[in-house]
């Protein structure tokens, strides 16, 4: 029949493109780990720079050692700190790889804050459904062992918990006001508790930065951040759309930050004041949706410099 066979052509065609897409994302791109390198001006005049390695959603599952060693071999920047945004699980045993991807970090100061992945487990569902907008918690979702991540997080490598809370990091000489909220995503974000302990770390000392600390960049926080004074803000939990379109970016962010700033380096603005803000596209995904397209796996290194 006239038509058939040109229709029959381009149907086979545009079929070989999508399987081809598919196997990219899931065969090969999800394992093209990346450092992205960026730079701010935001310390005093004067100072010496400070690498910030900033490392989120690594969904970590003990068999994934491709990406355990690639994480491990990020100490071998020798940066001053890491920030760590969260969602830091992928499985029960999670813990597992993420002492053989973290190891190596032992010793340099850092700060963490919760993903909700950091306490309950991904579970199956359509993956497709990320694009129909913001994910809901799964009640039936397998608890993990938080106290053990925390302890691991905490007492093992020394990193500051900013769930909730405000306390200070003495790196590189520097001393810097952190503070941070547990994942806005599920509601768990008190930013009510913030402006008290903030006051509580400045009185002591005057400090050279202040950092803000999320695992999901809703708007409200941010603009929180921004109002206490954070010098630069860092979040995660987006995955940088994790399936994004070449040329027009992501489809979907996960939450209510404007696309174009789902995933690097951008300036976020309130009330007449503007920060820098990272959003980490992560180095992981859910075991349930393995995939990734013109969105690679990443960590950020962050060099802060003084301003002109």
């Amino acid at each position: 029949m006239p038509g058939v066979r040109p229709a029959l052509t381009l149907l086979g065609a545009v079929g070989a493109v999508g399987a081809g897409a598919a196997i990219w994302g899931v065969g090969i791109e999800r394992y093209l780990f990346t450092l992205r390198t960026h730079a701010v001006r935001i310390l005093p005049a004067g100072s010496a720079p400070l690498t910030v390695l900033h490392v989120s959603d690594a969904h970590m599952a003990p068999w994934q050692h491709r990406k355990q060693t690639w994480m491990a071999a990020l100490a071998d920047l020798e940066p001053d700190l890491v920030v760590n945004t969260g969602d830091n699980l992928g499985h029960a045993d999670g813990l597992l790889g993420l002492r053989r991807a973290f190891d190596p970090l032992r010793g340099i100061p850092g700060a963490f804050v919760h993903g909700s992945n950091d306490h309950a487990a991904p579970s199956p569902r359509n993956p497709l459904r990320y694009f129909s907008g913001p994910s809901k918690s799964v009640r039936t979702a397998e608890p993990l062992d938080t106290d053990a991540l925390d302890s691991y997080l905490r007492d093992d490598l020394g990193w500051l918990d900013l769930n909730n809370h405000a306390g200070v990091i003495e790196a590189a000489g520097r001393r810097i006001a952190a503070f941070g909220v547990s994942d806005a995503h599920r509601h768990w974000d008190d930013l009510e508790v913030l402006p008290d302990a903030i006051d509580a770390v400045r009185a002591d000392a005057p400090s050279d930065l202040s950092i803000g600390v999320t695992h999901a960049p809703y708007r409200r926080v941010l603009d929180t951040f921004t109002d206490l004074g954070a010098d630069m803000i860092f979040g995660g939990h987006t995955h940088g759309g994790q399936v994004r379109v070449p040329g027009l970016g992501a489809l979907v962010a996960n939450c209510d930050i404007p696309l174009d700033q789902a995933r690097g380096l951008s300036t976020w603005s309130h009330a007449g004041r503007s920060v820098p803000l990272n959003v980490s596209a992560g180095l992981g995904h859910s075991i349930y949706a393995p995939v990734r397209f013109a969105c690679r796996p990443e960590a950020s290194l962050v060099t802060v410099l003084p301003r002109d």
